[in-house]
């Protein structure tokens, strides 16, 4: 039996090969696929980030780094309402930036949480941070300047998929076939997409379903643990003990509708998705700073729960 961690987090290559399995089988309903995706993986994995931040063993934190916390995020919710309606395009370049590094950076996290052995651990992450950079200049090279057209996928996917069989044949024989070693496949292929889809949309969501599961996996192990180590958690009422999927249901299907309106087309309402997207950057930043684990505050309150 595949224990629930490999299946959601060391290794969930379940959740793209759905997505591309009803994209080319039902590629009338692509529009639906990509709202029920963002819906049910996407957008509750960005509202995991608040009661995961807004925890009552945070406050303390919180307050004492009101720059980090208050004052930086504030900025952040400027700068991408500036950037969306003065300088949308560069703004959407940089937005894809920061989701790309932001991935990247939890798969070196996911694998430095797991993989023990410093030499082996060190060739995983090297690996993870090479690909995503080839797979981020693959996609700015495709949907930002064209200059790599549909009549070369053939080529660029003969040419990446040699590269992958010959980088995982070379670590699979130097470290053996593990579950460690899937953690490292599932953080090089997450942006694998950009490579063959023609909707950059999909190459945003497909493999970042990935990332999506893992994310959700850990915030609610976290929770589940703290929540169980209050002295008080039997007697709380329905909203408390359901807190953190109850905030991510009402945040997901907010985000969600204002998601589609980006279609929309009145102006007004397509540009309604500015608020889904800075919530996203804070999201980005946000778990920059809980997922730091120089930081004693984060070892001591999420760390342990991880690792126990």
């Amino acid at each position: 039996m595949i224990k629930k961690e490999v299946f959601f987090v060391k290794f969930p290559i379940i959740f793209p090969i759905l997505y591309l399995s009803i994209l080319y089988l039902f590629p009338g309903f692509e529009t639906q696929l990509i709202f029920i995706t963002i819906l049910l993986l996407a957008e509750t994995h960005f509202g995991a980030t608040w009661p995961f931040f807004l925890d009552k063993v945070n406050f303390p934190h919180i307050i004492k780094n009101k720059f980090s916390f208050i004052f930086v995020p504030i900025t952040i919710i400027i700068l991408c309402l500036v950037g969306f309606f003065l300088m949308k395009s560069l703004f959407l370049l940089i937005f894809f930036g920061a989701n790309v590094y932001h991935v990247t950076r939890q798969s070196f996290g996911i694998t430095n949480l797991y993989t023990k052995d410093l030499i082996q651990k060190k060739f995983y992450i090297n690996t993870i941070y090479a690909f995503n950079l080839i797979f981020f200049l693959i996609a700015f090279l495709r949907f930002y300047i064209p200059i790599i057209t549909n009549e070369d996928l053939i080529f660029l996917n003969i040419t990446m998929m040699v590269l992958l069989f010959l980088t995982f044949g070379y670590l699979a024989y130097k470290f053996k076939i593990s579950e460690n070693f899937l953690t490292m496949v599932t953080g090089v292929l997450i942006f694998y997409p950009v490579c063959f889809v023609t909707n950059p949309v999909h190459a945003i969501i497909m493999g970042v379903t990935m990332h999506y599961s893992q994310y959700l996996f850990l915030t609610n192990k976290v929770l589940i643990k703290r929540k169980n180590q209050s002295e008080n958690h039997i007697s709380q009422n329905f909203f408390l003990k359901y807190k953190f999927l109850t905030v991510i249901i009402i945040y997901s299907f907010i985000m969600s509708v204002l998601s589609i309106f980006g279609k929309n087309d009145s102006v007004i309402l397509s540009n309604l998705i500015v608020i889904p997207i800075t919530g996203q950057m804070l999201h980005f930043y946000l778990d920059s700073q809980l997922w730091k684990f120089s930081e004693e505050h984060n070892r001591e309150n999420i760390l342990k729960y991880l690792v126990n």
